[in-house]
């Protein structure tokens, strides 16, 4: 087929290779401002067998092609993995694109889902982390190979995480959308968050709202108290509960004297009438309450460190260590869910000390009694050594049997009962020593593990962060590499893709907050790793970390989407293509797309219909984007028409459709318009081969016209 669909005046020129964009006004068929030649197709490699049957499918027309891998590990016929593909293949496919004049990405295994670490049973592992990143490495090696660069994608989805909750749907910024979205019925109340151990990355806790915790009510100052320094002070600040806070918000604290303590070696308020301490149950609200009094407290230390008054050491010591690498006390927030646990290991630390001493007690008189013993036993071996023989028997001494009743007592000498007495004092002791040492063992345990724990939110968000960039450095490599040979089209991309709404990473709002935090990461690691420049590091980062916009996979948030019942089925659904075609223009203003896959569905699954053939506001996007003058790349990506179809062609047959676009004829206005895909959409285009009629002689008449009955050109 004959690829002059869009001419080469609008190509934009990247390090010296032409990158298709959109075509200019004048170019313009359709409404929404793209041609056929703007949009490429992307082929599953696996029911894609081998590079004769990617020849095939560039026949029908296209001027981009997508490669997906569905395989992981080692590949299979049907699981294909980039190493598959050796030298000749990936060759024979790099001929291919330039005979064809054919642009290629690539997609990175579809069963990557994230790159934090998350198995299967939610916790987060170093190794299942460094397994999907290799996976994301070979992807980015054959792109390079076969490509010369441009986006890999690599799907999204962190960790699970509420909806009704995320701060994105709560926020103030966006008054008109807030709240619009909840998984369902009651998750405000059974919502869960799971925090972590950061050494290992396995959840410790799942804290959920409607869960409370025990633990004691703290002991309090009432009206004076004695400050850090001794000086005596008066309540004149409460909080809303009636607590004494001082100017800066800090609850105050005392022992049982009247003096001020830390609040992690506070002490539980003892009730002289009910004659026990007291507890209570603390709700989703307390926890918010404490996490924020933590919080005050992590950024004083914080600062504390910064401004030299305390060490690095001391601060790594305290439960805030984990802070140390943030930029700015802003940047640091303890979260409810970590207040969860850490009450709940308070609480349990607290029991294990309270067991030590003890414990501890009875150790300090075992000690006491065996030395008692000890001597005892000198001074009446010593009189059962001198005293006569036949005047020894005045020395036994009858000692009690268990069962009196039954067995009569027994008569022993002295010293016999001490020995007795002097084991039974040192099976005490042991006793006694083992049970407070492992008590107290149990309460530092305690200790150490609030220092390590972590909501698994930001701390999966940090692992992601850091293996994007560790994805995007081998990207940056690859990229230098293809320059050097003179091979570069444009550099590599990790390009992340929104993907289920279940998951974090699919939201808009959070795919920024994703690809901003790994620029960050990566610039970090191009200055002290290679010494760039902080704007040169930027600006590289900027270059090789971007975004996967998938119009089909922000629509399904659609079943999400909490619908106005004063309104109609027509309105609520013309709201929420609004809040869709709204949050791509957000991520085009942040900077941060640079692919665009296009499919659609009903917004419950990811089906992959041809664009128009679901609910998703698809011309709408587009639209958009040309407005905001989007460069990257447009890829169809079929699915159902595999199956449902004649072939997956006519998904992008469809697409071309939906969007208005003619075959590549033209009319001169007086005589009938060429025909379009309307009505040739079904015949033989989408075939990988064409009819043996197509063109008759090899000497037409000068009348004739293309099989399809589109006039040439």
């Amino acid at each position: 087929m004959d690829r002059g669909y869009d001419s080469q005046d609008h190509y934009v020129t990247t390090h010296g290779h032409h990158e298709h964009g959109f075509a200019s006004s004048q170019q313009m068929t359709n409404d929404v401002g793209v041609t056929i030649g703007d949009l490429g197709m992307s082929m599953g490699l696996g029911p894609v067998p081998n590079v004769q049957a990617v020849q095939a499918k560039l026949r029908p027309g296209a001027k981009k092609l997508e490669f997906v891998f569905t395989g992981m590990g080692k590949g299979q016929s049907q699981s294909q993995t980039p190493e598959m593909y050796g030298k000749k293949q990936r060759e024979a496919l790099t001929e291919i694109a330039r005979a064809n004049k054919v642009d290629f990405t690539t997609h990175s295994t579809v069963g990557v889902y994230g790159l934090a670490g998350m198995d299967q049973q939610g916790n987060f592992s170093k190794t299942h982390k460094d397994y999907s990143l290799q996976e994301v490495k070979r992807a980015i090696e054959f792109a390079a190979d076969v490509a010369k660069g441009g986006p890999v994608v690599v799907h999204t989805g962190e960790f699970q995480r509420p909806i009704v909750d995320a701060e994105w749907n709560t926020t103030e910024e966006e008054p008109h959308f807030a709240g619009k979205f909840k998984m369902y019925e009651d998750e405000e109340e059974r919502a869960a968050w799971r925090v972590v151990d950061t050494r290992t990355g396995a959840v410790q806790v799942e804290a959920r709202k409607n869960r409370h915790v025990s633990r004691p009510i703290w002991n309090y100052a009432e009206q004076e108290y004695f400050d850090f320094d001794g000086q005596k002070k008066g309540i004149t600040h409460f909080d809303d509960k009636g607590r004494p806070i001082d100017e800066r918000g800090f609850l105050i604290y005392v022992d049982y004297f009247g003096k001020r303590i830390e609040s992690e070696v506070r002490v539980p308020k003892y009730d002289d009438e009910a004659g026990h301490f007291k507890s209570e149950q603390l709700t989703w609200e307390d926890l918010k309450y404490e996490a924020n009094q933590m919080t005050l407290e992590a950024r004083e230390m914080w600062r504390k460190w910064k401004d030299g008054e305390i060490s690095k050491e001391k601060l790594l010591e305290s439960r805030w260590g984990r802070f140390i690498e943030a930029e700015s006390d802003n940047h640091i927030k303890v979260r409810p869910e970590e207040a969860y646990l850490i009450a709940t290991l308070e609480t349990n630390a607290a029991n294990s000390r309270g067991w030590s001493h003890y414990y501890g007690a009875g150790f300090s008189e075992s000690v006491d009694l065996l030395k008692k013993l000890e001597k005892a036993y000198e001074v009446y071996k010593k009189i059962e050594d001198t005293i006569d023989h036949e005047e020894k028997w005045q020395l036994l001494r009858q000692v009690p049997q268990r069962f009196s009743d039954l067995i009569p007592p027994e008569a022993k000498y002295p010293t016999a009962i001490i020995k007795e007495q002097i084991r039974e004092a040192k099976g005490r002791m042991s006793q006694a020593q083992e049970a407070a040492a492992s008590q107290w063992a149990q309460a530092e345990e305690a200790r150490e593990t609030i220092r390590h724990i972590e909501s698994a939110e930001t701390y999966a968000f940090r692992e992601a962060c850091d293996a994007y960039a560790l994805a995007a450095m081998t990207a940056f490599r690859q990229t230098e590499k293809l320059k050097e040979m003179g091979q570069l089209k444009r550099p590599l991309q990790i390009a992340m893709e929104n993907l289920f709404p279940e998951s974090y990473g699919s939201h808009p709002t959070e795919l920024i907050e994703l690809v901003q935090g790994s620029r960050h990461r990566f610039a970090k690691m191009l200055q002290e790793n290679l010494g760039l420049s902080e704007d040169k590091a930027r600006e590289r980062a900027h270059e090789h970390i971007t975004a996967t916009f998938d119009m089909g996979h922000v629509n399904m948030w659609r079943k999400y989407w909490r619908a106005d019942p004063h309104k109609t089925i027509e309105q609520n659904d013309k709201e929420f293509n609004e809040w869709s075609v709204h949050k791509l223009g957000q991520m085009i203003d942040a900077g941060v797309i640079g692919h665009i896959h296009i499919d659609d569905n009903y917004g419950y699954h990811d089906d992959h219909l041809a664009a128009g053939e679901g609910n998703a506001p698809i011309r709408e996007m587009v639209k958009l984007l040309k407005e905001k003058n989007y460069k990257g790349s447009l890829i169809i990506e079929p699915g159902a028409d595999y199956t449902t179809d004649v072939t997956g062609f006519h998904t992008v047959m469809k697409t071309w459709r939906h969007f208005g676009a003619p075959v590549y004829g033209k009319g001169s206005g007086i005589s009938p318009p060429g025909a379009t895909w309307n009505q040739v959409g079904y015949g033989w285009f989408g075939q990988n081969q064409t009819p043996y009629f197509t063109f008759g002689s090899y000497s037409p008449s000068e009348d004739w016209t293309l099989w399809s009955g589109v006039p040439l050109e």
